[in-house]
């Protein structure tokens, strides 16, 4: 019977030395995972899921639906704010407030606010965002791409736009724009 008592008694012991050693194990492979080298499909990647979420941005707005939700998760998922890093984000449509630097600034223009120049860049709304890279350089815990994108309108009509992207691993192990710079071509 002392044996049994014992047994019983070490029972919750070894259960929570198992658990510890699967938490150790899976925080090392997060950890290990948000070291992982960036690779150039995984850019490929960000970029298609990047236009996903301008798109659904601008659903949102046009069938009256929480736009500013949706890009509040679009802005939190694909840029690097509040991971301790500067994001350097200069956006097309912007003259007077050129850089944007913060979260609220990324989200004036993207969703727009009164009374600035930022109308709302993804409540346009596009139907599609089309992705043509010049070249992605990768560099083990970093990522460029430049190129053009494209943003369809509900007419069907192209809007080429120049940009550069920086990416880094957030700290979900994800891929996070660090910089953000794109502009209309220049006219001549």
């Amino acid at each position: 019977m002392k044996k049994f008592a014992i047994l019983l008694a070490a029972a919750p012991l070894a259960l929570a030395a198992c658990s510890s050693e699967t938490t150790a194990t899976d925080a090392a492979a997060e950890s290990s995972e948000a070291a992982a080298p960036i690779t150039a499909e995984e850019v490929t990647a960000a970029q298609t899921a990047w236009g996903e979420g301008i798109v659904a941005i601008g659903k949102a707005f046009t069938e009256e639906g929480d736009f500013r939700a949706a890009a509040d998760a679009h802005i939190k998922k694909f840029y690097a704010y509040g991971d301790g890093t500067t994001i350097l984000f200069k956006p097309t449509l912007a003259a007077e407030d050129q850089f944007r630097g913060d979260f609220e600034g990324a989200m004036s223009y993207f969703v727009g606010t009164e009374g600035s120049e930022d109308k709302g860049f993804a409540i346009k709304p596009w139907t599609a965002v089309r992705w043509e890279n010049e070249g992605t350089v990768v560099d083990s815990d970093s990522a460029m791409a430049m190129g053009n994108y494209y943003f369809t309108d509900t007419d069907g009509n192209d809007t080429k736009v120049e940009y550069s992207f920086g990416y880094v691993r957030g700290d979900d192990g994800e891929l996070k724009i660090n910089l953000h710079h794109s502009s209309v071509p220049f006219g001549g």
